[in-house]
């Protein structure tokens, strides 16, 4: 099939859903453009299908030469291939969710942000992969600041850190690159030069590590309705690509993964913000995924694949709840909602799916990929890190399992009288719904999904296994008694209708006062400057006048006066001009 299609071998599909993004922002707001916008994400899953192989371990493609610099602009192998499905499935879900949109804006940087995610996990060498990663923040930040006023300043931060993350990228491609006799392919990296420490570090940002994340509870919950689910499936899932790619089996992000799982739960359970909940819950899924890719290995890394594709519909879903909800009542305040599953019922029955598939409930999303990260950390000794990751299990559980849906749906009733969510965010709510549980379903489902998985193991794994249904009934249990608990004895932290500050105090809060500390003084230094500068010229003028007027001291003795000193001195300075030129 690729013989019949030279010219679409040869360009990333990827590139094609940039192009549909140009073009509609020169289309007018109609059928047209929507169109554009479920079609172009399916025509790239198409190419992919057809450019796969699944005879040849890698396909090769778009091959360009710039001076000694090769870029080979596709590549699709077993990896790639399975988030390069996946980024096409979500845009067309995002698609579906944001018919009701008007804004050619969110249209057209919806589109080029899908592409460029596409594009990026699709590139064979690290300076395409550069232009993706920051092409994604430079479409990615207009659904920020699509959010409104307050939005603005949470998306020049969200460009700007995303900005330092892709210099960082390539400055760290170019050292690997002449660590490596000027190699530009992208394969793995390592930590064994600069290069690779820094390649780290970028995609560290993009990923959310501990300390380098929270430009995400800064600018997710402030973009639009549409824009947050949008953003939630491809920025970090592109570096979590990323690093499986570059940095698989390096033990420091075992460690790294652990703690991002474990620290959001503890700001989740205080935080009033339910799209913010959300965010907190997204750095916790991608701990999992972090340490999967450090253990290393087949288990780890199929498990890793396999989160990461139900982690975009289940988190999706999640967010697609609880924009559909900010969209009849215009907020998204724990401590403002409640009792709307009188009003939303369907939407209300699709954030419990997503809640169940996030929490690891037997027949949803997570308990078939999950398991095989904590199976892979017994398997290879790193007990503390299965205990961290099986806190953080429990803790998932509570805030994004229990409470999310309680607090929006149930709990207290706020008195909302509302409409139920728009036709279209239903249908999209309906497809995630339905993979969530099809995926997951023991005769079959799982299956499929275990067959995209890029790496070969010695026995098929098996998620419906006794111990492990029991075992995760027991931690589910567990957490749902602990909520209740803190419940009934008025013990569960209170919604304060506040934002909490997490290590962004450092630049927000800190780093402002600072910058203002800063601007006094040096509007002091200059107005002593002046002052003192004011002074000096005042003195010296003094003195000269005292010495070379008329009456000065060097007319005295000079009885030409000042004009004959000041042609004197001009004879002087054109004499040694002279002399130089010479």
């Amino acid at each position: 099939m690729i013989d019949q299609l030279p010219i679409l071998a040869e360009i990333n599909p990827g590139f094609w859903v940039i192009l549909a993004g140009l073009i509609c922002t020169l289309l007018p707001v109609g059928h047209a453009r929507k169109a554009f916008v479920i079609a172009a994400p399916i025509f790239a899953g198409l190419l992919i299908f057809q450019l796969h192989d699944v005879t040849t371990p890698e396909v090769l493609g778009g091959v360009l030469q710039f001076g000694p610099v090769e870029l080979t602009t596709l590549r699709i192998d077993k990896l790639s291939v399975v988030w390069g499905y996946l980024f096409c499935l979500a845009g067309v879900i995002n698609g579906i969710y944001a018919l009701h949109e008007k804004c050619r804006i969110t249209d057209s940087s919806a589109l080029i942000y899908t592409g460029a995610a596409i594009a990026g996990v699709l590139a064979g060498d690290m300076i395409t992969l550069f232009i993706m990663w920051e092409l994604t923040a430079i479409s990615s930040v207009f659904l920020i600041w699509k959010g409104g006023d307050h939005a603005y300043a949470a998306g020049v931060r969200y460009l700007a850190i995303h900005v330092l993350s892709g210099v960082m990228l390539l400055a760290g491609a170019i050292l690997h690159a002449q660590a490596n006799g000027g190699d530009f392919m992208f394969n793995e990296i390592g930590l064994t030069s600069p290069g690779g420490w820094l390649m780290l570090l970028a995609m560290g940002i993009k990923v959310g590590f501990p300390g380098l994340h929270m430009w995400m509870q800064d600018a997710y919950p402030k973009a639009s309705i549409t824009g947050t689910v949008i953003l939630a499936s491809f920025t970090t899932k592109f570096a979590i690509y990323a690093l499986a790619r570059g940095f698989e089996g390096e033990p420091i992000l075992i460690w790294i993964g652990a703690i991002m799982t474990c620290f959001p739960v503890f700001f989740a359970v205080v935080e009033n913000d339910l799209r913010r909940v959300l965010s907190y819950s997204l750095n916790n899924q991608l701990g999992f995924m972090v340490c999967g890719i450090g253990i290393g290995g087949a288990l780890a890394m199929n498990g890793v694949v396999g989160q990461v594709f139900v982690h975009v519909i289940f988190k999706g879903l999640l967010f697609m709840s609880i924009g559909a909800v900010m969209y009849r009542t215009g907020t998204a305040k724990a401590s403002e909602l409640g009792g709307l599953f009188r009003s939303m019922p369907y939407t209300a029955i699709f954030c419990l799916i997503g809640a169940g598939s996030i929490a690891a409930v037997p027949l949803f999303a997570a308990f078939v990929t999950k398991a095989m990260i904590l199976a892979a950390a017994v398997e290879e000794h790193h007990y503390i890190a299965f205990l961290m990751m099986l806190f953080a299990s429990a803790g998932v559980m509570e805030h994004s399992g229990i409470k999310v849906p309680h607090f929006t749906f149930f709990a207290h009733d706020s008195g909302r009288r509302v409409k139920e969510a728009p036709w279209n965010m239903l249908a999209a709510m309906s497809i995630a719904g339905f993979l969530c549980f099809y995926l997951a379903w023991p005769f079959g489902g799982y299956q499929q999904l275990y067959a995209l998985m890029p790496f070969e193991l010695d026995k098929p794994y098996q998620p419906y296994t006794w111990d492990h249904v029991v075992f995760q009934m027991q931690l589910l249990f567990a957490a749902i008694f602990a909520f209740t608990l803190l419940k009934r004895f008025k013990l569960y932290p209170a919604e304060r209708r506040a934002e909490i500050l997490d290590v962004d105090w450092t630049y927000r809060k800190m780093g402002l006062n600072v910058a203002k500390w800063g601007s006094a003084m040096w509007d002091r230094l200059a107005v002593n400057t002046k002052r003192v500068r004011t002074r000096f010229i005042s003195s010296a003028g003094r003195r000269l006048y005292q010495t070379f007027s008329p009456a000065g001291a060097a007319s005295e003795a000079t009885p030409s006066g000042l004009a004959a000193i000041m042609t004197a001195g001009l004879l002087f300075v054109v004499l040694l001009l002279a002399y130089i030129a010479k």
